[in-house]
Order: structure tokens, then C-alpha cells, then sequence
């Protein structure tokens, strides 16, 4: 509520009212341990003061909130200083730097502290190396807010990284950056990272192979720079990506080997708690190595309250200890509730603790390797269930097959995991290194092939899966009445799945009648390309110039969302369609009655009369709107070929004329319904 609603309680009234809800706690409490007063129960009195308490936490968690931040800086900014606050992250043509502003400069050469995150991105052809951790940069220019989508559907990148508390980014060329200083925020941080590339570069040292280096550094460390679209598409279609990045898996896989290794210890009161000791130790320190990344924190987090919830034994209860762990995190930091790992994390080990027993009691293999392949199936059936819901919502699609890989995927990562640390430990015993970075090489290889061979079986994966957060609520308790059907055996449990899959197809027909069952006009905003969609009742014939046709990553970023919406299914070239034709240089579409002329040339001729619906304008191709007087039309699109400044041009010269006008540039992209025929 506070994330979602954080004006609803005004912050005054919330601290009074917390503070009155907290000593009225108290009072009642004195008195019934006094045994002067038992009539009222203080225990509804305390839920309410940690409701408002849980509100005014997210408050001040909140950035924007605090009169020093950038985003409420009004005046103009010419200079910034800022200071790099995480690790730098390779993409295909930049660095992507996280930094904290600590001092702005206005025009008249005034400095001020101001404070807030911003991602930089800098050239790798201006910048060979990034800057590193600790770095105070002066950079001049402004950082821009971030825009929201333009593309119906389209991943939210803005609401992403304000879950994240970054409001600004600014791409960077050669001689904006000045490297002034370096200062680390935090010693410990500094040091951690550092321990992280060296630990790194003593993987890649010991293991050949750009693909395998890149598995070695994301599996064990968390690094996933080097892991290219084609693997983490093989390692998604197979339900393996979770093995790709450090998370509860990893930790658990280490915490289990602690616990295997020094199992005598268990036997005494003494020994448990020294367990418990070297289990927190151990697991932080592998957080230490692998740069103290979120992920991993929260992961050590979560089996720290574990570790040391065994010594108390039967006093103690799993949910609760799971509970205590994330309610700490959330009060470190509220916003990770925002959070798809976090999210995944606790649903998975909360599936897995309840229902892995469960499932795993069903059958009672007699031969130890049948029982160890029951075992796993069991813990990927549970985590799956638990994640279901979560995994259509965010990602779109289900692995069909992943029981069946994660058979080998859980036993390799746990495999590649150890031997990956093997690695790092013994980094400087030369022919020894060898021999484990060897093994790990051809462990890592072997991983793939499997992974790469699931992939290619038939319907490995179904995509496309659309549905809204009102059927993922509804999907999960469907999910959990039908569990709890089968345990009690109750028929209520049956009624309440009944009403949940009633309510999840209502939506699912009101979506198909309202988006997939129509004919639309899509003029997409792709910076630098034109791209066009004619939506017919779950078909599309795309009309795009030939570069972005070819550009497979752009199409899943910008366009597919908006297809994945409107329930498409098939996909054709528009060019090659016989109501798509070419006339004195520009394109003439008739279709379901809607005529729609598309220039993207500047040399084209135009009949003398022309009538259309639309006129689709990309690369500048007029001068002015003088060159459309020939043609009589009801709505000019400007698509994002076009650039910006042309783009303004028109719109000014449109407002003159009355002309009715959409820049997908400056409006996001253009949609339009039309009648079916």
C-alpha cells in the first residue's frame, strides 16, 4: 500500500496515529500481565501500529520524498559529481554504470549537494575500461528522467528502476566524463568487489571457451555479462535460468554441503550452535566473493535465519523462520517486495518446504537412485507449482520438459558450483588448478549439450501466455485451494477453485472480445525505424524497413509485447501481401476497407486525387505538409524513422493547418480499431 497508495495517509496524521496505536499497545498489555485488565485483546492494536509503522518505512525509503534529491532540483544543471556506486555491467556496445549524485551545478556556476541515482552508460568506443566502484566522476550535462513505454505492452523499464530508486539515466560520449577521485562509500563493498574480478578472472583463466566462461562466472559468481541471447534462451525454454544466476539454489546447494561435511556436530547442544556459527560464516563469506550482489544477500539472508533457527530444534517452525528473514530484508529495504528474485525466491523455498514432503511421501523408491531422481522431481514439481502463476505473469511461457531437464540442470549446477569454487580456492596451485578447470570446462560443456538438446525436442517450450496480475492472483489461489482439496479433502476448497477459474476465464473472454478478437492499425516507436502492423484477429503482416525485420532482439523488446496482447499467432511479411502495392515510389495499403498511403522515400509521386484513411510519413520524406495537398486524408502518423527535429517541424506546421496528427516520437505508438468486416 505504501508503494502503490503512498499519498493516502498523510505522513503527520500516520506517525500520530502510529505513535497513539503504540502506547495504547503498551498500557493494555502492562495491564493484562498485571492481571487488572483482561477484557480487551492488545494483539488487533499491535497489527494496525506495524501496519502504520510498515507505511512510514516505505515513506522514508522513499527517495523522492527527501528535498535534496535531483528530481526535485528545478533549476538547470550544467555539471554533476557523482560517485559509482556499484560494479560496472558489459553490454554489446556501452558500459552500464550505476552512480550516486552528490553535487549539482547550475548555469550560474553555483554548486549545491543534491543527491539521487543515475545510470550512465558510457561508449566502449569512447570508453575502453569503465569506471570502477568508488570513482568520483564530474560529468557534464543533465541526466534525463526516464520515459515511460511507447509501445503498448511493453516492458516498463522506468517503473523497473524505480522500484530501484533510479529516476535518471544519461548516455555519454567522449569528453564528458572526468575522473576526479576515489573515494569508496563503503570499505567493506569495495573490497568484496574486488574479491569478485579476481575470482573471475581466476575462472576464465582456467576454463576455455567463451560460452563455458561465461556459465563458470554466472553460475558461481553471478557474473552474467558474457551469457549471449541464444544461451539464455536454451537455459529459459528448458526451466534452467534459474541456475544462471546466484540465488537461493546456490547458497542452499553450499549450506547443504556444510551441513553434509560437518554432520557430527549435530550431535550435541554445543555442536549445533558451532554449526550454526560456521554455516553463517561460510555463506557470507561466499557473498563476500561473489561482490555482495542482491540477489546473493537476500539468498544468504533467508538461510542465515535457517542455520541459526536448527540449535532451538522443535521450538522453532520453518514459515516463521522464513517470515522473520524476509520481514528483516523488508525493513532493510522495503522496496525489494517490487522484486521478481525476491518474489520467485520465497515462493519457490515456501513450495518446496511444504509441498516436496508432500509429493515426495506418494512414493517410496526401494533403490537409492531411483529415490535420488524422486527426490529432485518432487523439488522441481513443488518449486514449479509455487512459481507457476509468477512465471506466466513476467516471462510469458512454460518449459514443458522441465522435469525432465532438471534431472541433469540441478546435479550439473551443483557440479559446476563446486568445482567453480574448487577453482577460485586453489587458484594458486598451478597443476592442480588445471586438472579441477579442466573438469569444470568438460562439466560445463556437457551441461550445455543437455541443456541445448532439451530445447530442440518438440513444443519444448509454450510462449506467447498472456495474462493480467487480477489472473495471476486469481491462478495462485486456484493453485493453492486445489492442494489444499487434496490434503483435507474438503469440498469448500472445491468451491473456491470452481469461483477462481470462473472469475480467471471471465477475464480471459473479456480479453479476447476487447483485444485479440478485433482488426487494428499499429505504428510502433522503434528509435530509427519505421514498423507497422495490420492486426487481423490474431494474424499480423508487418511492414518494416529491412534492418529492423532483422533485428530479433528490437522486435522482442519493442514489438512483441503489443503482439503478445493482441493474442497473435502468426506473423507475415506485409510487402508480399496483394493488398500491399507500390506506386511512384510509395506504398499504398487496402485493407477491411481502410486505405493507408506510407512514404518512406523522398522521391515518390502522387496521383492527383487521392483519398486515404491514414498517411504513414517515415525518413523525413517531406518537406512540408505542401507535398500532401494532393492527398485527402483523416489522420497523418509521423513513425519514429523520422528525426526528432523534423518530427517538431511537422507538428508545428500541423497545428497551423488544423491537421490532425500523431508523432509516435513524441506520443508513443500509434493504435487504432476498426470494425470487423
Amino acid at each position: 500500500m505504501g508503494i502503490y497508495f503512498p499519498e493516502v495517509l498523510p505522513e503527520n496524521i500516520t506517525e500520530v496515529a502510529f505513535l497513539l496505536f503504540t502506547v495504547g499497545f503498551v498500557v493494555i498489555a502492562f495491564l493484562r500481565s498485571a492481571n487488572t485488565y483482561k477484557v480487551f485483546n492488545p494483539g488487533p492494536i499491535a497489527l494496525v501500529a506495524l501496519f502504520l509503522a510498515g507505511y512510514i518505512r516505505v515513506f522514508y525509503a522513499t527517495d523522492t520524498h527527501h528535498a535534496d534529491h535531483i528530481l526535485n532540483y528545478s533549476d538547470s544543471i550544467k555539471y554533476y559529481k557523482a560517485i559509482v556506486i556499484k560494479y560496472a555491467q558489459e553490454k554489446e556496445n556501452s558500459w552500464k554504470v550505476e552512480a550516486m549524485v552528490t553535487a549539482v551545478q547550475n548555469e550560474r556556476k553555483v554548486w549545491q549537494k543534491q543527491s539521487g541515482k543515475v545510470l550512465l552508460y558510457l561508449s566502449k568506443k569512447a570508453y575502453r575500461n569503465p569506471y570502477q566502484y568508488g570513482d568520483v566522476l564530474l560529468i557534464e550535462g543533465s541526466p534525463k528522467i526516464l520515459t515511460e513505454p511507447s509501445n503498448l505492452g511493453e516492458f516498463d523499464y522506468k517503473r523497473f528502476l524505480t522500484f530501484k530508486k533510479i529516476y535518471h539515466q544519461h548516455f555519454l560520449r567522449e569528453g564528458d566524463v572526468f575522473l576526479l577521485d576515489h573515494q569508496p562509500p563503503y570499505i567493506l563493498i569495495d573490497y568484496s568487489i574486488r574479491a569478485r574480478v579476481w575470482a573471475d578472472e581466476a575462472l576464465k583463466r582456467n576454463v576455455k571457451g567463451v560460452r563455458e566462461q561465461a556459465i563458470a562466472s554466472a553460475l558461481v559468481l553471478g557474473v552474467t555479462d558474457g551469457l549471449d541471447n541464444e544461451l539464455l534462451n536454451a537455459y529459459s525454454a528448458t526451466g534452467a535460468m534459474h541456475v544462471l544466476a546466484v540465488s537461493g539454489l546456490h547458497v542452499g546447494i553450499i549450506y547443504w554441503l556444510i551441513l553434509l561435511i560437518l554432520k557430527p556436530l549435530n550431535k550435541t547442544t554445543t555442536g549445533k550452535w558451532l554449526l550454526a556459527v560456521i554455516s553463517v560464516t561460510v555463506l557470507w563469506g561466499y557473498a563476500f566473493i561473489t561482490g555482495l550482489s542482491p540477489s546473493v544477500l537476500r539468498a544468504v539472508t533467508m538461510f542465515s535465519f535457517v542455520a541459526l533457527a536448527r540449535p532451538w530444534g522443535q521450538r522453532t517452525n520453518i514459515y516463521n523462520t522464513l517470515a522473520a528473514s524476509a520481514f528483516c530484508l523488508l525493513l532493510f529495504e522495503p522496496y525489494l517486495i517490487m522484486s521478481v528474485g525476491f518474489q520467485l525466491s520465497y515462493l519457490a523455498v515456501i513450495g518446496i518446504v511444504y509441498l516436496q514432503p508432500m509429493l515426495y511421501r506418494w512414493w517410496e523408491p526401494d533403490h537409492v537412485l531411483w529415490d535420488r531422481v524422486w527426490q529432485i522431481t518432487c523439488v522441481s514439481i513443488a518449486a514449479q507449482v509455487a512459481t507457476f502463476s509468477l512465471g506466466l505473469l513476467y516471462f510469458h511461457q512454460f518449459p514443458v520438459y522441465f522435469l525432465f531437464s532438471n534431472l541433469f540442470v540441478i546435479p550439473g549446477s551443483f557440479a559446476v558450483l563446486v568445482l567453480g569454487i574448487l577453482v577460485i580456492a586453489v587458484s594458486v596451485v598451478q597443476p592442480l588448478v588445471l586438472v579441477i578447470g579442466f573438469l569444470l570446462e568438460w562439466t560445463i560443456r556437457l551441461l550445455n549439450m543437455g541443456v541445448f538438446s532439451v530445447e530442440g525436442f518438440p513444443y519444448s517450450i509454450i510462449d506467447n501466455v498472456y495474462i493480467t496480475t487480477s489472473q495471476c492472483w486469481l491462478l495462485m489461489l486456484t493453485i493453492v485451494a486445489i492442494i489444499l482439496l487434496v490434503e483435507f479433502k474438503k469440498f469448500s476448497y472445491a468451491l473456491i477453485a470452481s469461483g477462481c477459474v470462473i472469475g480467471f476465464s471471465i477475464i480471459q473472454w473479456n480479453h479476447f472480445t476487447q483485444e485479440v478478437d478485433q482488426q487494428k492499425l499499429v505504428v510502433y516507436r522503434v528509435a530509427g525505424h519505421s514498423a507497422l502492423d495490420i492486426v487481423d484477429r490474431g494474424q499480423v503482416y508487418f511492414f518494416a524497413d529491412s534492418t529492423l525485420v532483422h533485428d530479433r532482439e528490437k522486435i522482442r523488446f519493442h514489438i512483441r509485447p503489443t503482439r503478445l496482447l493482441n493474442g497473435v499467432s502468426s506473423i507475415h511479411s506485409g510487402a508480399q501481401q496483394d493488398f500491399a502495392r507500390e506506386v511512384g515510389g510509395c506504398r499504398i495499403l487496402q485493407w477491411n476497407g481502410i486505405t493507408i498511403l506510407q512514404l518512406a522515400e523522398k522521391e515518390f509521386t502522387l496521383p492527383d486525387t487521392l483519398e486515404v484513411d491514414y498517411v504513414v510519413v517515415g525518413r523525413n520524406s517531406i518537406k512540408s505538409l505542401k507535398a500532401l495537398s494532393s492527398v485527402k486524408f483523416r489522420s497523418l502518423i509521423l513513425d519514429s524513422s523520422n528525426s526528432f527535429y523534423f518530427a517538431e517541424r511537422i507538428l508545428k506546421e500541423a497545428q497551423s493547418f488544423s491537421v490532425g496528427i500523431h508523432s509516435v516520437i513524441h506520443s508513443g505508438a500509434f493504435i487504432a480499431k476498426h470494425s470487423k468486416k
